[in-house]
């Protein structure tokens, strides 16, 4: 997937993107599609987030993010994943040759986040986080996975943990995975 082959959409740019510069990470471009009613931070928020996750990869990188329904979640994570049910996020990074630079002043495809807010609603009331928190911690995970950061074995879900709560504390959220202390698989 390239970074706009989910994120088509008949909207102006200037409704539908949005530039946020953030302390260290430059600027990230989000290109934003809504594609359920459901409530979603604003663009700047998800911005925010996904740049300082990024940190300096961020510097004239577009990211773009689909908000979908449970049916497209469920299609889509079948299809790329092989698992038959809605998730909360996917992430789809950019092919490495729509990521090579070719201008100082040209922002280029990082990837594109799809997210399914009825999920993200369903698990921050069973995790009893705040939707705002849930939200940014998974705009946090998702941009991470399109920088390369991983959970398939107990090593790097560790880095990405650390790295998701050093991040989520510098935007002044609290540990998400706190909440699954003491629950037992």
């Amino acid at each position: 997937m390239t970074s706009r082959g989910l994120a088509q959409t008949a909207r102006p740019a200037a409704q539908r993107s949005g530039r946020i510069r953030t302390g260290s990470s430059g600027a990230v471009h989000v290109d934003l599609q809504k594609r359920v009613r459901a409530w979603a931070p604003r663009r700047a928020d998800i911005a925010s987030w996904a740049g300082e996750a990024l940190g300096r990869r961020a510097a004239n990188r577009e990211v773009s993010v689909r908000l979908v329904g449970r049916a497209e979640s469920r299609k889509l994570n079948a299809h790329y994943r092989g698992k038959d049910y809605a998730t909360n996020v996917l992430s789809f990074p950019a092919l490495p040759a729509a990521i090579a630079p070719k201008s100082s002043d040209a922002t280029q495809p990082l990837g594109d986040l799809v997210i399914c807010p009825p999920v993200l609603r369903v698990e921050a009331r069973e995790q009893r986080k705040t939707l705002r928190a849930h939200w940014a911690h998974l705009v946090v995970h998702g941009s991470l996975h399109l920088i390369g950061y991983d959970h398939e074995d107990d090593a790097d879900a560790q880095r990405m943990e650390r790295r998701e709560i050093a991040v989520l504390r510098k935007l002044g959220f609290t540990n998400p995975y706190r909440w699954s202390e003491g629950i037992e698989d």
